[in-house]
């Protein structure tokens, strides 16, 4: 140290340069090996600060210190962007076609194109649902730019002065104090006991040390000892540093590039939806040509043809399926909201539930992200000690002969404990390690202010890499004390005696053994140890002398320990078939310790890769180790690791959810299907980055809303299922008429429209709001390449529709030959036509009523499940019955709907097709309970 302050001292009254050699690439690349003196030269900077003059001009040159704002699609794009969706194009489709219908008719039918404004609205209505859940889309870049500390201390003219952080450049020499948030990357000049918490930008949960010493060539930057970042805090001592790198060449920068080149990628059920669409669509085009086909040559008039084929069309087009989809999602929002997982896209609902990987961090997502003592050792025995964080609260077991250690390893301390503001948490000024020594000596009864009272310190010895220790000493009445703690290893080959109760006596040869392995054994379980100790010493006593010959008094065991709801959690998702790997920016050894210790691994040690054995992998290599599912957890990985981990599962074909706290997190977030971020503890980068949030930070909050994306999806093929038997009802008699040559239509354009737009969506959307049957997390996550109209959705489908268009089919056809009029003696005035035409909307509402009790489970009966859970189905139900009553009893609407009055025995009739309907669903139920007890039987 004394060497780096003459050589400032030596550059006092240097002429202060500028120009092009300033340039530096980025993130101060290159800077790391050289030593004080050279890069202040490379800089043209002196000890005493840049000029005024100086800085202004290379703030004109190089532009102020924060990131560009990103600049997405404007308010009205995205708006607009909502009627793109195919499914919305679909129901523009129809609309145009109702009109169509409209400009065709003659006369013109103003039911038609009252029916095209409600399409319309019904498009209107989904596009501010999806603009208003999308417009608070990812602001990265902005939260990256809130990062930047709005002020910093700098040297200016020999003189330390207040600045605003946009205004630091290249060349400025920052004066950092602990408990500073570092504005820009620079190369310390200067340090006194630096420690820097890099954990937002590595991962690593530890603060990290930082010396003015010059690094070897080569270093990597992130390792470089003599670099501090932008973002990162400093947790102890203090320090001058020149600043080699602001805005977008920063590391910060680097992150931020990063993640503005990954582009997000739609959905799972995006793109399913997608290709359901594409397939409805061709269908629908495909059947109606091929039926204006059939029937043009009949000799009728080519619109009342048309007009036939339309309503084929519509038939097949589900109308309110989309408003169903979004409505259902958002239900699962809102869910998701109460069990503290915030999602700010509609479609991450279902995404979730889909998620087969979860790639964890460590630190603050399964731990705590606060070091916590677990256990105290004086010779010959451990202490454990209870709670967790730094609210000084919990036991240690049996405090009293562990007083003296706790109350001198509270004095060699920096940090400060700061109690929480309202609504806050406890909180550590300093280095955390020290922050959880004085939050265990607190347990311990240790009064910590009154003991730096009576024992005022008069020298320090600071920490460094190379002895790993710290001294401090202190005057107590006429004594004066050292109070050395550190490294266990160094600290025991200073020692010559040890205490043992109040007792000092030699160490033996078997002592120092048994220290050792005390220090194996809590490293073992992913402790950091530190050991403690003390001699009485002169008050002008160097160094040397302070740190030899010294009293052990005992071991310190701490650890950022686990959450407690972690271990429920991680077996809750392990259950549900859900893969989990830790990858962290910390190292293997503590990485698998808290892997153990919350269930993520048991038995043999899993595979652990470096970020540098990742780099040595090729694509192909890194496939064959994440194809494998042996237990795998990747450690010591940068932002660009996390992000290669996650794009290879998911070339996997992996639906991958992706956790994380930090800005070193936000590319993989944006990267995964899914990315959930902390929101309490977390950085406003990963919450931007990600669309989801966890308010709580709690890992339990994911597997809660595992589940519910999981019921999401299953409420979504449940009510596809439900709108789709509807649709094959309206198509099968709009086929059977034309193949049995009865000129008019069984079901209307007009009466589809009704039945998709008005009495099929209420029911639907209470489908879709079905909460998650028992047993949903016990089964592995679906294949994520099984579309939504699987195998079984479709037979499904095929089964209802089938039996409700034969009942509705025959119900028409019955009435019209009961009327002993041929096929062509009916006109579209003909009451018996009227009556027939109604019974065939009539039919499928009252039979989609039965369709809806018996989709409330694949496999439970309606009995087992009663109609007390079916609230807002039979209100929903409800409601459509009284809609199909008016349209066919009341005048008005019998003229827009061209329907006439049913009697008794006919209502009679349609109940009976649905209480048929149901009936063989309840056999199809049972057949299939009983297949799966003989299959359970057969495998016990």
């Amino acid at each position: 140290m004394s060497a780096n302050k003459a050589a400032l001292s030596g550059c006092k009254g240097a002429t202060v340069q500028s120009g092009p050699q300033t340039s530096l690439p980025p993130s101060g690349v290159g800077s790391a090996s050289l030593d004080v003196t050279g890069r202040l030269d490379r800089l043209g900077v002196s000890s005493r600060g840049l000029s005024a003059g100086d800085a202004a001009a290379r703030l004109t040159r190089d532009g102020p210190n924060e990131l560009p704002v990103a600049r997405g699609p404007s308010v009205l794009r995205r708006f607009v962007a909502q009627f793109t969706d195919l499914f919305a194009v679909m129901l523009l489709v129809a609309a145009v076609i109702t009109l169509i219908a409209y400009e065709l008719g003659r006369p013109r039918d103003a039911g038609n194109l009252q029916l095209a404004v409600a399409i319309l609205a019904v498009v209107l209505l989904n596009a501010v649902i999806g603009f208003g859940q999308e417009f608070a889309a990812e602001r990265t870049a902005e939260a990256l730019r809130a990062m930047v500390p709005r002020r910093s201390v700098v040297l200016r003219d020999g003189e330390r002065i207040n600045v605003p952080a946009v205004s630091l450049v290249v060349g400025d020499i920052l004066v950092l104090e602990a408990g500073d948030a570092v504005p820009a990357d620079a190369q310390v000049i200067e340090a006194h006991g630096l420690t820097v918490d890099n954990s937002a930008l590595t991962g690593e949960s530890e603060p990290a040390r930082r010396t003015s010493d010059a690094d070897a060539g080569g270093v990597a930057p992130l390792d470089a000892g003599n670099l501090v970042w932008t973002g990162t805090t400093v947790s102890a001592g203090t320090a001058r540093a020149v600043v080699v790198a602001t805005a977008t060449d920063t590391e910060f920068g680097r992150i931020y590039r990063l993640t503005a080149q990954t582009r997000t990628e739609r959905s799972p059920l995006q793109r399913q939806v997608a290709a359901m669409a594409r397939r409805v669509a061709v269908a629908a085009f495909c059947i109606g040509a091929l039926v204006f086909a059939i029937r043009l040559p009949s000799g009728g008039p080519v619109v009342t043809s048309f007009v036939f084929a339309l309503g084929v069309m519509v038939a097949l087009v589900p109308e309110g399926l989309p408003a169903t989809m979004s409505v259902a999602l958002a239900v699962g929002v809102r869910r998701m909201a109460h069990r503290k997982a915030l999602i700010k896209k509609l479609v991450a609902v279902e995404t979730l539930g889909s998620t087969t990987v979860i790639c964890t961090d460590k630190t603050g997502t399964l731990t705590k992200a606060e070091m916590t003592v677990q256990a105290v050792w004086v010779p010959d025995q451990i202490h454990a000690v209870s709670g967790a964080g730094y609210e000084p609260v919990g036991d240690v077991e049996n405090p009293e002969p562990l007083r003296r250690m706790l109350r001198a390893a509270a004095l060699c301390c920096d940090a400060r404990l700061l109690p929480p503001q309202p609504g806050g948490r406890w909180r550590v000024l300093g280095d955390t390690t020290e922050g959880a020594l004085l939050v265990v000596a607190a347990k311990a009864g240790v009064d910590i202010s009154a003991e730096q009272r009576a024992a005022p310190r008069i020298e320090e010895f600071p920490f460094d890499a190379d002895r790993k220790l710290m001294t401090t000493v202190h005057r107590v009445d006429d004594t004066v004390i050292a109070h050395v703690k550190g490294a266990p290893q160094e600290l025991l080959a200073r020692c010559t005696h040890m205490m043992q109760g109040d007792d000092v006596v030699a160490i033996s040869d078997a002592m120092r053994r048994r220290v050792v392995a005390v220090t194996d054994d809590m490293s073992r379980d992913a402790l950091r140890v530190l050991g403690v100790a003390y001699r009485l010493v002169s008050a002008d006593t160097g160094q040397a002398e302070a740190e030899r010959d010294l009293i052990l008094l005992g071991l310190i065991g701490m650890l950022d320990p686990p959450r407690p709801e972690v271990s429920a959690a991680i077996a809750t998702c392990q259950r549900a078939g859900i893969r989990i790997v830790m990858v962290t920016g910390d190292s293997a050894l503590t990485a698998e310790a808290i892997a153990r210790k919350v269930g993520l691994i048991s038995g043999a040690s899993p595979r652990a890769l470096t970020g540098a054995d990742l780099d040595r992998l090729d694509d192909q290599q890194l496939r064959t180790v994440l194809a494998d599912p042996s237990p795998v957890l990747f450690a010591r990985v940068k932002p660009e690791h996390k992000m290669r981990v996650v794009s290879t599962f998911k070339d996997l074909g992996e639906i991958v959810a992706v956790t994380g706290d930090g800005a070193n997190d936000a590319p993989a977030l944006r990267r995964a299907d899914i990315g959930v971020a902390m929101g309490a503890s977390g950085t406003d980068v990963a919450r931007e980055a990600a669309v989801m949030v966890l308010l709580d930070d709690s890992f339990a909050s994911i597997a809660a809303a595992v589940e519910r994306g999981r019921s999401v999806y299953q409420n979504i093929r449940t009510f596809l299922i439900y709108v789709f038997t509807s649709n094959v009802g309206e198509l099968v008699p709009i086929v059977a008429a034309t193949f049995a040559g009865f000129p008019l239509v069984p079901l209307s354009a007009v009466q589809v429209l009704a039945i998709d737009l008005g009495s099929d969506v209420l029911p639907a959307l209470a489908l879709g709001t079905l909460q998650p049957e028992p047993g949903t997390m016990d089964k592995p996550p679906r294949n994520p390449r099984e579309p939504l109209f699987s195998a079984a959705v479709v037979r499904r489908i095929l089964f209802l529709g089938g039996i409700q268009a034969a009942g509705v089919t025959a119900v028409f056809f019955w009435h019209i030959h009961n009327a002993g009029l041929p096929f062509s003696a009916f006109t579209a005035d003909n009451p018996v036509y009227r009556e027939a035409l109604t019974m065939t909307q009539a039919g499928i509402v009252i039979s989609q009523i039965f369709v809806g009790l018996t989709l409330r489970s694949d496999r439970l009966s309606i009995v087992t499940l009663g109609l007390r859970s079916s609230g807002r189905m039979l209100a929903a139900q409800g409601l459509s019955l009284v809609a199909i009553c008016a349209i066919t009893y009341l005048p008005p609407l019998q003229r827009l709907f061209h329907t006439a009055a049913l009697s008794v025995a006919d209502w009679a009739i349609l109940v009976a097709c649905g209480v048929l309907l149901l009936a063989a669903d309840e056999i199809r139920k049972a057949v299939l309970r009983a297949q799966r007890r003989h299959a359970s039987f057969a495998v016990a």
